[in-house]
């Protein structure tokens, strides 16, 4: 995937919307006003990332089977990986993961928030 198609893929979830509030150069992907996934806009030496919420044990997994796979730049390591985009990780595993963020999200909200997202039409 290249940066753009990550950025689509994220917009493309139910609910979600992305935001600067960081600076200019890091985009935030949010669902129910909650951060699923953060990029840098200006490419690394090593390539773009996309950093995105993950199951604890899932996220070792993931680090264990990709190269690309690293824990959470500048986040919380037990909840958050850095994937290089243009790595060794398919394209659907990358979209995977995305969703997978998005429910690790909404499964933090409180019932009535989890209700309200799973109400919610695909705009």
């Amino acid at each position: 995937m290249n940066i753009e198609e990550v950025r689509e893929y994220c917009l493309s979830i139910k609910g979600a919307e992305e935001c600067f509030p960081f600076d200019d150069t890091t985009i935030v992907f949010k669902v129910m006003g909650k951060m699923f996934a953060y990029m840098g806009l200006e490419r690394q030496d090593d390539g773009f990332r996309v950093n995105l919420k993950c199951d604890p044990d899932k996220a070792v997994e993931l680090r264990e089977k990709y190269e690309s796979v690293i824990p959470g730049y500048h986040s919380n390591k037990k909840y958050w990986n850095t994937i290089y985009i243009d790595g060794d990780m398919p394209d659907s595993e990358i979209k995977a993961w995305i969703r997978h963020s998005v429910d690790e999200v909404i499964k933090k909200l409180p019932k009535k928030k989890q209700e309200e997202y799973a109400a919610m039409k695909n705009e």
